[in-house]
């Protein structure tokens, strides 16, 4: 499963997109924008309804971004800005902080938006009894523990909160945590307003927001439609009437969308297109680096994947793939080898980790260990990669199982779901039989989204995003040694030797950073990207 859920909307890159003539000026094209067009821009399912602690897929995040407002956002280098919040203050070792909003914040039904708000609408998140898919983000607040209860009291409040006054919330953590005004970023903090509560499923339906958009309507299996909030008075203000986003089963079908007009925007190239896309004379193409980590799990659990054994064959799978052939003939260079388990845009990325060997291309230590593994329990049946059909990743998931084949000789085939949402609650409900597709992109441009999100103990069994179950009291321990440390270059060197401990055990196999590779019709004027490498789609004007 991929951690897509990310509040950075409001971070613009400026890049133009601009149609007309060379040398034509920002000036007139600006006066040629229309304020009330409708923007249509690719989408799938959303997997769960539009409740932002309960959204975890790409899908849902491009919706619910739109529709909601939270403490802070990041620029495309990983910047923060403060959105809602006019400070965000840690006492001395990051086990407590003061958070203290701009005065004026309201819904868009006019409800105000007060700490008080902020705080019920963490508490609901958290607690188990109210089954929020985002709930393991508030896990370093004082009191989770306390709701994690799925038959608890569901208005059950995190004890760690605590309301001062209109605009002031203090927040105790259970344990320091240095990343936490990053982690406030993430889309599971964003606040929902006192009528959620009543009915939660019928609001996840029918959101009311506090973002640039009102939700306007949703037809399942074909698209959500959002309309401008003429009474928004934030930072992200839209340049267009409103937003449509349109499902596809098929991501070649959307690009040829896009060639004859009926798209304005696709935010992500299928890979039958890599190759032409930037030199389309009908489009304008967009290609820049992005914080998206791609990945194959393995999980804890699978046959044969276990004890010293499994160390040996988790091995021989990551020396037995050619991350830079596959980066160049199956996706033209749209994808970087990983050379560590954060990506390049990431705040402590790093090439020079102890164990990243383990990430060549070596086919004869690939069968050597293979052999090895073999001599404590002889391999049996068929390595299969799980996937989505509706997505981008046929032609990858052929090439890595091609190589296993050919270089391990044994017989591979691919275990594939018809869809995104069929896969990702197949994985979420731990019944995925085989290697499975995987990544995170995470919400906040900090180690601890990735790291800690996607391995630590804490974030397994259903409670996160470490959907391989993947558990290591060592490096539990030194995750917890960095979030106590609120100079960053110091959390930073921790952050690099916990990833010596995943290069050890690879409960995952780094497989490459994917690019942004975008796509705008030539009817767009402007269409900045921001750090998650999607469109910041309350800019995009025609």
């Amino acid at each position: 499963m991929t951690k897509l859920r990310s509040y950075l909307a409001a971070a613009m890159l400026p890049f133009i997109l601009a149609a007309g003539a060379c040398g034509t000026s920002p000036a007139p094209q600006e006066d040629r924008v229309d304020p009330q067009a409708a923007i249509s821009v690719n989408n799938a399912e959303p997997t769960a309804p539009l409740i932002p602690s309960s959204t975890n897929d790409t899908a849902g995040w491009k919706v619910v971004t739109q529709l909601f407002d939270g403490l802070v956002t990041f620029d495309d280098k990983g910047g923060m800005t403060l959105v809602e919040a006019k400070s965000i203050t840690p006492n001395q070792d990051a086990s407590r902080y003061t958070i203290v909003l701009k005065p004026g914040l309201t819904f868009s039904d006019g409800e105000k938006i007060t700490a008080k708000t902020y705080a019920d609408s963490w508490s609901f998140a958290a607690n188990a009894a109210n089954g929020q898919l985002g709930a393991s983000a508030f896990s370093t607040i004082a009191g989770y523990e306390q709701v994690q209860d799925e038959h608890g009291d569901p208005k059950a409040p995190l004890s760690g909160l605590r309301v001062v006054d209109d605009l002031t919330l203090e927040v105790t953590m259970s344990k320091p945590d240095s990343s936490f005004p990053y982690k406030v970023g993430d889309v599971a903090f964003l606040p929902l307003p006192a009528s959620a509560y009543k009915d939660i499923k019928a609001f996840g339906k029918k959101p009311i927001g506090n973002g640039p958009y009102r939700f306007k309507s949703w037809v399942p299996n074909q698209g959500i439609k959002l309309e401008k909030d003429p009474a928004y008075k934030g930072q992200r203000k839209a340049r267009n009437g409103s937003l449509e986003f349109r499902d596809y089963q098929s991501l070649d079908a959307a690009y040829a969308d896009v060639e004859a007009g009926h798209l304005d925007v696709l935010d992500t190239v299928p890979v039958s297109r890599l190759k032409t896309f930037h030199t389309d004379s009908g489009l304008q193409p967009l290609i820049k680096p992005g914080p998206a980590f791609r990945s194959l799990t393995i999980p804890q659990g699978l046959k044969h994947f276990q004890g010293q054994e499994g160390a040996l064959r988790r091995a021989a799978l990551s020396y037995a793939l050619d991350r830079t052939k596959i980066a160049e003939k199956v996706f033209a260079g749209s994808v970087t080898p990983a050379s560590d388990f954060l990506a390049p845009t990431i705040k402590g990325n790093a090439s020079d980790i102890k164990g990243k060997k383990v990430l060549s291309h070596d086919p004869d230590q690939a069968r050597r260990l293979w052999k090895q593994a073999d001599a404590i329990s002889p391999w049996e049946g068929t390595l299969r990669i799980a996937y989505s059909a509706d997505g981008t990743d046929k032609d990858w998931v052929d090439a890595v199982l091609h190589e296993y084949a050919q270089v391990l000789g044994i017989k591979t085939e691919p275990n594939i779901f018809p869809t995104g949402k069929e896969f990702n609650t197949a994985v979420h409900n731990r019944q995925v039989n085989s290697i499975f597709n995987s990544g995170i992109t995470s919400d906040y441009p900090h180690p601890e989204g990735y790291l800690v999100q996607g391995y630590a103990s804490s974030q397994a069994d259903g409670k996160g995003l470490n959907n391989g179950d993947y558990k290591s009291a060592e490096y539990d321990a030194i995750l917890s040694r960095a979030a106590s440390k609120t100079d960053q270059d110091e959390a930073m060197q921790d952050y690099r030797q916990a990833e010596t401990v995943l290069f050890k055990d690879l409960p995952v196999l780094p497989l490459w950073y994917r690019k942004v590779s975008a796509v705008a019709g030539r009817q767009v004027r402007q269409a900045p990207f921001g750090y998650m490498g999607l469109p910041v789609y309350n800019q995009v004007t025609k």
